[in-house]
């Protein structure tokens, strides 16, 4: 529970420094997503998934040593 926590908070920090370092990065992503057609949305969300994934896994594995 701890560890997910974790996790969230480290999302909510990176995702709250582009709003406030970087607004306008905002508009101009949406407005390319807006633009992309939907299979490309859901390969690129897949893409992010995996790497996530693998990152975290990562991580764990050079934790446990």
């Amino acid at each position: 529970m701890t560890e997910a926590l974790y996790a969230l908070g480290l999302v909510l920090i990176v995702e709250g420094l582009v709003y406030v370092l970087a607004p306008h990065v905002i508009e101009d992503l949406l407005r390319l997503l807006r633009d992309m057609p939907a299979e490309a949305r859901r390969l690129t969300g897949l893409i992010a998934l995996t790497i996530g994934l693998a990152l975290v896994w990562y991580a764990r594995m050079v934790a446990a040593g």
